[in-house]
């Protein structure tokens, strides 16, 4: 079968080439992938896989073959996935990283939610969000605009932190209530902030923090080291806290949850870039150089 593999003659480039089919463990199924998504941090650290991986996390299709053990879902069912191995045109996933897709949802859309939606789902669980404060940095890519409409749908004061003026086209109407480029006239006290940048902005966004504030750091586009200036982290009051990010245990439960929302209308995927996979080059420049509002999702040929 065909996949995305990192290049081993092109260390941290992709290219279409052919591995065999996986076969899945008992509490896996076998997952006919339809469609994939693109992530920018895969997309920029691709080098640091193993030459002949097979790339990528977010896919939806129809499931060719149930797992021995009897769980997840039949032979035909549509679902979405988060897992390795996924830019394949067959990929093994684990019973409770997928997720059925609701009839009224279109493969392409839910293809769209994995990666993005569940970390932006998970990192605003940090803090209940009814009349708080929650700043949300990076918000034009794919993890923001997932976050801008779920604090809003949670009752959240949001406020949309983007790179440049046309970076935040269409983010008043997913229910952000201010949007600014940077930090531009951005005013503590923040109760929760979602950062996806790092770099000297998290410093500065960290002195805004209200008591017992939380930042869930769950990106770095900067690629720059964060400093704190002395005693920016002391504080009299109850404590202000950074987290860390990176839990994918069992996806399945709030992928659904995801889905869910999509369905009834709730949530938007923001797909800002579509294509067949064939096109890989040109949606992962579109990704780096940051012309895509939202998520790339691309259409995987048979």
């Amino acid at each position: 079968m065909r996949a995305l593999l990192v290049d081993p003659a092109a260390p941290g480039a992709l290219r279409l080439g052919t591995v065999p089919e996986p076969e899945p463990a008992p509490h896996e199924l076998l997952l006919d992938v339809r469609h994939i998504s693109l992530n920018r941090g895969e997309v920029a650290f691709a080098a640091r896989r193993p030459a002949g991986t097979v790339h990528g996390y977010d896919a939806a299709g129809v499931v060719a073959r149930a797992a021995a053990d009897g769980s997840g879902p039949a032979v035909g069912a549509r679902v979405a996935v988060f897992g390795g191995g996924a830019w394949a045109q067959r990929m093994a996933a684990a019973t409770d990283a997928v997720a059925e897709v609701p009839e009224r949802v279109g493969l392409r859309e839910a293809a769209a939610l994995p990666m993005a939606g569940l970390t932006a789902l998970r990192a605003l669980r940090a803090r209940p969000l009814l009349g708080r404060r929650v700043l949300i940095t990076g918000a034009a890519g794919g993890v923001g605009r997932y976050a801008v409409q779920l604090a809003a749908l949670g009752g959240a004061h949001v406020i949309a932190s983007v790179g440049s003026p046309a970076r935040g086209a269409g983010l008043a109407e997913l229910g952000a209530h201010r949007v600014t480029v940077g930090l531009d006239g951005v005013e503590g006290p923040l109760d929760l902030v979602l950062d996806t940048v790092g770099g000297a902005q998290l410093g500065a966004v960290f002195a805004l923090l209200g008591p017992g504030g939380n930042i869930q750091c769950i990106g770095s586009a900067s690629g720059e080291p964060a400093v704190f200036e002395p005693q920016a982290l002391f504080f009299v009051g109850e404590a202000r806290t950074l987290s860390t990010y990176g839990d994918i245990s069992s996806p399945g439960p709030d992928l659904a949850t995801l889905l869910g929302l999509l369905a009834a209308g709730r949530l938007r995927p923001e797909i800002g870039w579509q294509g067949g996979w064939e096109r890989y080059p040109e949606a992962a420049e579109a990704l780096l150089e940051r012309r895509v509002t939202g998520k790339a999702v691309l259409d995987v040929g048979r």
